[in-house]
């Protein structure tokens, strides 16, 4: 299905701060939240929607409301960055959780946390990560989420390389890819580059 960049001046400034290296943890975090949210306008663009009958002050009138349950996944730890502020416009979101680190020698992705709504199968699930890098993490945490019966699936990022892009879009070319920077490779370890550094250590502090 391949993948968008989200062309905004808005993203693009909160997205500059992110990637400053003295930017504080807090301000790491409060921008993180806001740019989900102005991502949650592009990524929510295809939610199917159904006729409704309501009144409003002065007559009844048919109008439209979501018609699908949504899902967000956040991939742990990074993804919790980005649950907020998208939630923020979607309050009913359910929230189910993948966890999955990189093995730092095989750079194998390794499973450790898996927790996701039973309704996952007939929703709309929007999969949660900062850094799309070689996409080994990305592949996993779908293939997680595919094995519980979900169909729907788009996966958000923040920064991206076209290393993980491919990767993706080569083992699950049904999941469209949103993002709101291309970057422009990966270093010899595998960070992106000029990228924003490890995305989870910077919103909890961690380093």
């Amino acid at each position: 299905m391949g993948y968008k960049v989200l062309d905004h001046p808005l993203i693009s400034h909160k997205l500059t701060i992110m990637r400053k290296e003295d930017t504080s943890t807090k301000d790491f975090r409060e921008n993180l939240d806001e740019i989900a949210g102005l991502m949650a306008y592009e990524i929510s663009r295809d939610l199917e929607t159904e006729d409704i009958e309501i009144k409003t002050p002065l007559k009844v009138t048919t109008k439209k409301k979501l018609a699908e349950e949504i899902i967000l996944v956040p991939i742990l730890r990074a993804g919790l960055g980005m649950v907020d502020g998208i939630r923020a416009l979607i309050p009913n979101a359910k929230i189910g959780h993948i966890g999955v680190y990189r093995d730092e020698e095989t750079f194998e992705a390794k499973e450790y946390f898996n927790k996701l709504p039973e309704s996952i199968a007939d929703a709309y699930v929007m999969v949660l990560d900062p850094m799309l890098a070689t996409g080994v993490s990305a592949n996993a945490a779908l293939d997680m989420i595919k094995a519980a019966g979900a169909k729907k699936i788009k996966l958000v990022c923040l920064v991206g390389v076209m290393q993980g892009i491919e990767a993706v879009n080569k083992k699950h070319p049904d999941v469209e890819i949103v993002l709101a920077a291309l970057d422009e490779k990966l270093d010899e370890n595998n960070y992106i580059v000029p990228g924003l550094g490890d995305a989870g250590d910077r919103l909890f502090g961690t380093k």
